[in-house]
């Protein structure tokens, strides 16, 4: 087993936990939210693990990012869809997706009013778990299996 092996199943293999997490916190905000509920210590670990697990799944990808033979950087890179999705595409829509859940997630930090707590942390996760579907979707490869 080589490296770009070990990176991509772990990288494959981590999204369950983000993808949990995330889902988990935009449940728990969109409850809170339209429940007028209170902002706990359990809501805010929970989005901190989100948060968390989302920049490890990053660190993970930015490894396969210079060890994968998909990405390439020569003048035909940006011909070929494959090759220009997994160059180019694939990290800036992710990177967009982990820019919004931690923008949501030091701003949610700042408001004061727990509804308001809970619609930030909403809002920017959803939109995050919006980016993430639909580059996954975009890549072409299953969405709940592991890549090869």
């Amino acid at each position: 087993m080589n490296l770009y092996s070990i990176l991509l199943q772990a990288h494959s293999g981590f999204r369950f936990i983000v993808m949990a997490l995330l889902l988990l916190a935009i449940l728990q905000s969109l409850a809170g939210w339209f429940g007028n509920r209170p902002y706990t210590n359990t809501n805010r670990k929970i989005n901190m693990f989100t948060m968390i697990s989302a920049h490890i799944q990053l660190l993970l990808g930015l490894g396969l990012y210079f060890v994968s033979p998909l990405v390439q950087f020569s003048k035909t890179a940006m011909q070929d869809n494959t090759t220009r999705y997994w160059t180019v595409e694939h990290i800036t829509m992710m990177i967009f997706a982990i820019a919004l859940i931690t923008v949501g997630h030091i701003r949610s930090k700042k408001v004061l009013a727990p509804t308001a707590k809970h619609r930030t942390i909403a809002i920017f996760y959803l939109l995050a778990l919006l980016v993430i579907v639909l580059a996954i979707v975009q890549s072409m490869r299953p969405f709940f299996g592991v890549s090869h």
